[in-house]
């Protein structure tokens, strides 16, 4: 059973890194500027952009242009869709813990 369809090992891959969490965070608040947010970081500008560019391929983020300013947005249904698959995957790993305690419950009555 594949749970994980393969846009999702980008997706998680992409928050996998701090900065990237981070942009995404302040992305939530408010849009903002591909140039305020490389402020926030002890990085080049060109490496905020690449962060930028793999959080929006991995379905993350959108940005879109404002006059001459490139503005950053969290896409809600990219963090919607990864939650969704956390969900489930605590769904399963509830249902397996929950199926060993009963097997050690019964292990234990049956000692007895």
């Amino acid at each position: 059973m594949q749970l994980v369809p393969p846009d999702f090992d980008r997706m998680f891959g992409a928050l996998a890194d701090a900065t990237r969490r981070d942009i995404v965070r302040r992305a939530i608040d408010s849009e903002e500027g591909v140039a305020e947010l490389a402020s926030h970081y002890p990085m080049s500008f060109a490496a905020v952009q690449k962060h930028i560019a793999l959080l929006e391929r991995a379905g993350l983020v959108t940005k879109r242009r404002i006059g001459r300013r490139k503005v950053v947005r969290t896409n809600l249904a990219g963090l919607i869709a990864a939650r969704r698959l956390l969900d489930r995957y605590e769904e399963l790993w509830r249902g397996r813990v929950d199926r060993m305690t009963q097997l050690i419950t019964d292990t234990k009555e049956t000692d007895r």
